[in-house]
């Protein structure tokens, strides 16, 4: 049963649904019962009792049919309670969850020919057309959920991800002088620009450099960039910096839009390392966010979004989408607070609205951190919001892949 009432400028969905998220078999698509803030309805996507599932912002998110069909990879693993990620280091898969119903309902699907269980990456072959009605991409960065190809490589699907060809190295990209002694540490994030045309969105790091005075787990940094092909995938090219590598920062996992007016705001997962009163060393994590006037070709800070973890947390990844209105939508897991939050803006990322809070009902682990986030969003055929995430809850508390389903 749904009912629906208005508060404010928000419409509340409540569900009230039967039976129970742990069962024996993998559970996706079930409502929550509990009360919501902000009136956003909770989804289970994917949840095994025995499994740990997580990191959607590593896997990527597609729609179509204009957002009634979503797309999301995840990868799964193990539940093994313990510090840091529960999950175990082998037996990983990277799966996708579907939704046909904007959201509400999923099913899981693992292709034969995906990320983790594919050939190594030959030359792309090009004749990719990237306006095709199935289209989709997946990105694979080093050392990132079954890749451990250093110049990258990527997948792409013409039938909405029901199977893929590749992997596929980016030729020629690595080449490129401003890529030297450098690796791939990219996620997949794109804007299709034409039938043979497409900016991809990426990052790299030095391979051999190390960053002064930084805890290890941040060196050497690595920034974001933006790449071009404009011959259906058969050569690709550099084409900028999007955060300055002067920077002591680091600045990856670019999520990005187009504005109508041609303009690309790009949200990066940022961390600084700042020191505390005894002078130690730690991460800051926050989102910042850059905008580009001449199609990428250079980029400006225009806002911070939001704080995202300190000390260990280690941040956050953002999610980002561009709303029929105008304005645009950004999510972000707060470690900090163990939160899932948004924060829209009127005036293309200068400014903020307050955040809101979609889900706070995070259960730690032994280790009682906050290992939470990660999120994709998109917007559905209703014009509501979809972000997806990886969680721990009292009815899943190994972590599974939620969704929160809200209007804008």
């Amino acid at each position: 049963m749904h009912t629906t009432r208005t508060l404010g400028t928000w419409v509340i969905v409540l569900a009230v649904t039967g039976g129970t998220l742990l069962a024996a078999e993998p559970s996706a698509g079930n409502a929550t019962n509990r009360p919501t803030p902000q009136g956003a309805r909770d989804v289970v996507v994917f949840a095994e009792p025995r499994s740990f599932a997580g990191w959607p912002a590593n896997n990527g998110a597609w729609t179509w049919n204009d957002g009634k069909e979503i797309l999301v990879g995840f990868t799964k693993g193990p539940f093994v309670e313990q510090e840091g990620h529960n999950i175990g280091k082998t037996d990983r898969k990277n799966l996708l969850a579907r939704s046909t119903d904007g959201g509400m309902t999923w099913s899981t699907e693992e292709p034969s020919n995906f990320v983790g269980n594919s050939a190594q990456p030959v030359a792309s072959p090009g004749e990719i057309n990237f306006e095709a009605p199935g289209f989709a991409m997946r990105v694979m960065g080093n050392a990132y959920h079954g890749s451990t190809d250093k110049a990258g490589s990527f997948f792409v699907s013409d039938d909405k991800g029901k199977s893929w060809q590749g992997p596929y190295r980016f030729n020629g990209l690595m080449e490129d002088p401003n890529l030297a002694g450098t690796e791939c540490t990219s996620r997949t994030s794109y804007l299709v620009t034409g039938p043979e045309s497409c900016f991809i969105f990426m990052s790299a790091r030095p391979i051999d450099k190390k960053v002064a005075n930084a805890p290890q787990f941040l060196s050497p940094w690595d920034k974001s960039y933006v790449a071009e092909t404009t011959d259906g995938g058969k050569s690709f090219h550099f084409v900028s910096w999007i955060a300055p590598l002067s920077g002591s920062f680091r600045a990856v996992m670019p999520a990005v839009c187009r504005l109508k007016d041609g303009s690309i705001v790009a949200t990066l997962r940022c961390n600084r390392v700042e020191r505390d009163a005894k002078g130690e060393a730690f991460m800051a994590g926050h989102v910042d966010a850059y905008a580009s006037a001449d199609n990428g070709t250079t980029w400006s800070f225009i806002s911070r979004v939001g704080e995202t973890g300190g000390k260990e947390q280690n941040g956050n990844p953002p999610a980002l989408v561009a709303l029929k209105d105008g304005r645009i939508a950004c999510a972000y897991g707060d470690r900090r607070t163990a939160q899932i939050k948004a924060r829209m803006s009127s005036d293309a990322g200068r400014t903020w609205d307050d955040e809101r809070v979609l889900r706070d009902d995070f259960q730690p682990g032994k280790d009682h951190s906050a290992d939470l986030g990660y999120p994709r969003l998109v917007t559905n055929h209703e014009n509501q919001l979809v972000v997806t995430y990886y969680w721990a809850a009292k009815d899943n508390p190994q972590g599974h892949i939620a969704a929160t389903v809200f209007e804008p």
